[in-house]
């Protein structure tokens, strides 16, 4: 039994049926394993969540590093690469960065190992915005991460119960809109 195999198939279980619902039982399914053998890796769903998540947190940086490293793109479209991997997520029915905030409401103890993992995603993803604002010198970085953020992450939200590509459309559009005004600002257009 591969380690990665079963976490890749409890990620397909996770976007499918969410959460509160997913058992060890439906990832031994959908990986095609005995449940006894994923038992002696992960002995309760709670584990396999926790190493499911901590999985895919790492492809995420990974994916996030490959993106700053890019030389072939402007800071404006690594900003924006977001939502273009969205579409690709919903054109394969993978739903992925819903996980982070689905493990926040599901474990709200803002202490439980779960909800620590889930909330590190969410400020990586925030660093990552706001290290390319930075270098782009808009005015009040901080603020404009922020905004941006809040942006993917109502995005992502809407993609849990919708899945619409017009969702993700919508606020890549309104990602643009944010990052052109704080050009203009920082620019002096706006004063």
């Amino acid at each position: 039994m591969q380690r990665e195999d079963v976490l890749e198939h409890a990620l397909h279980v996770l976007e499918r049926v969410g959460i509160a619902s997913t058992t060890l039982e439906m990832v031994a399914n959908e990986a095609d394993y005995p449940v006894k053998e994923i038992r002696q890796f992960w002995p309760d769903t709670e584990a396999l969540l926790y190493d499911a998540l901590r999985y895919l947190s790492q492809q995420v940086d990974i994916w996030r590093r490959k993106l700053i490293l890019d030389d072939e793109l402007s800071l404006e479209q690594k900003l924006l690469k977001r939502y273009q991997a969205l579409t690709e997520c919903v054109n394969n029915q993978r739903y992925p960065g819903c996980l982070f905030i689905a493990a926040c409401t599901f474990y709200p103890d803002a202490a439980h190992p779960i909800h620590q993992l889930a909330d590190q995603q969410k400020k990586a993803a925030w660093e990552f915005t706001h290290e390319l604002l930075t270098q782009l010198e808009v005015d009040d970085p901080a603020m404009v991460a922020h905004q941006m953020e809040l942006v993917l992450e109502g995005c992502l939200s809407r993609l849990l119960v919708k899945r619409s590509q017009a969702d993700i459309d919508t606020a890549r559009r309104l990602a643009e809109d944010i990052l052109r005004f704080a050009q203009c600002r920082q620019g002096g257009a706006l004063t």
